[in-house]
C-alpha cells in the first residue's frame, strides 16, 4: 500500500487563482497513481496520494526563501 506525499506551494497557477485547482490536483492523483500501477505494479486502488500545500513564506530554494530566490532568478534572467 503505496502512500505518496506531494508538497507544493500554495499559490496558483493561473492569474486570480491562489492555490492549485481541484482538476490539477486531480490530475497530480492519477498521474502518480498510475505512475506507481506503470512502474511498480501496485493497484491503484492501494495506492494514498496526499498533496501538502505549503505556504510560500515557508518553503526555501538555493538557501533562500522561495520569494527572493525567485527574484534573484529574475535579475540573473534580465542581465
Amino acid at each position: 500500500m503505496p502512500i505518496v506525499t506531494i508538497q507544493i506551494t500554495r499559490e496558483g497557477t493561473t492569474p486570480g487563482t491562489d492555490a492549485a485547482t481541484p482538476e490539477e490536483k486531480a490530475k497530480l492523483i492519477a498521474g502518480v497513481s498510475k505512475l506507481l500501477l506503470d512502474v511498480l505494479h501496485k493497484p491503484m486502488d492501494r495506492t494514498f496520494v496526499v498533496i501538502e500545500e505549503v505556504e510560500t513564506e515557508n518553503w526555501g530554494v538555493g538557501g533562500l526563501p522561495v520569494e527572493q530566490f525567485r527574484a534573484q532568478q529574475r535579475e540573473q534572467a534580465e542581465k
